[in-house]
């Protein structure tokens, strides 16, 4: 089993707000990999949380990462609510979680077994699954992708009804997350990325999704996350490839089982 995951600030003046971890139980059955990137809020509006983004998304993808391997009896859904509901209570009495803007992240998270491989995916984040003859699929929440498609996406869509949904204070959004499972001899290799790492296939066209895994399996998640930058640093002003920040945090986990 080969494991490898990298993450990296956009900015190294700014806390990454990213998180990944993976976790290989005692017991030596299966295992679990989660990344979470935090949605940095305006300057100027804020979050109305005393603690920040990188906090939560700490707290979270931590409480995810144990009950994911801990609580086999849970859903990887089951387990993210759970895990949203303990953070929630974390900062409860300090923190307007009514606000917003309140801290959240898109979620990747995956789970495997001797038998099976469950997977969750909410927001725009992005899980890789290879299978054994080399074909890459894709699990994407295309909710951003789509309004994005109708026109300028807005504050006002997130975690509302026809918008697009993102891991906050409020369980039951995560009953939104795309979800499924797969027949564990029927997957070779899984990578998790956050999408200041997916930017080399969506936003800078390097390549397709099995051409990203070729470049992770031969130059590993740092190798990929250089390639963005490189990307980025050549287009400093977003003149030929748009995007909302210039550089952004990226953090990309790989794992072939």
């Amino acid at each position: 089993m080969r494991i490898e995951l990298a993450t990296e600030p956009g900015d190294p003046r700014r806390p990454n707000e990213d998180f990944a971890s993976v976790a290989l139980p005692a017991s030596g059955r299966g295992g679990a990999l989660v990344l979470l990137d935090g949605v940095t809020p305006p300057p100027a509006d804020g979050d109305g949380c005393a603690h920040g983004v990188p906090w939560f998304t700490a707290r979270l993808g931590t409480a995810l990462l144990e009950l994911a391997v801990t609580r086999r009896d849970l859903t990887l859904g089951q387990c993210l609510a759970e895990s949203v509901t303990r953070t929630a209570d974390a900062h409860r009495g300090t923190c307007d979680l009514a606000h917003p803007r309140t801290p959240q992240a898109t979620v990747v998270a995956a789970r495997w077994d001797d038998e099976r491989m469950e997977h969750l995916v909410l927001s725009d984040s992005v899980l890789l699954i290879e299978d054994p003859a080399g074909e890459v699929t894709a699990v994407l929440d295309d909710r951003i992708d789509r309004l994005c498609a109708l026109g300028p996406v807005t504050d006002t869509q997130r975690n509302t009804e026809g918008g697009f949904f993102t891991a906050a204070a409020d369980p039951d959004v995560v009953a939104r997350a795309v979800t499924g499972a797969t027949a564990r001899a029927d997957v070779r290799t899984l990578a998790a990325l956050s999408d200041g790492a997916t930017r080399w296939v969506e936003v800078f066209r390097e390549g397709d999704w099995a051409d990203c895994l070729g470049v992770l399996r031969k130059e590993g998640p740092q190798g990929l996350i250089d390639r963005v930058r490189l990307a980025e640093q050549a287009d400093p002003e977003g003149v030929a490839f748009r995007r909302g920040k210039v550089h952004d945090d990226a953090a990309v986990l790989y794992a072939e089982l």
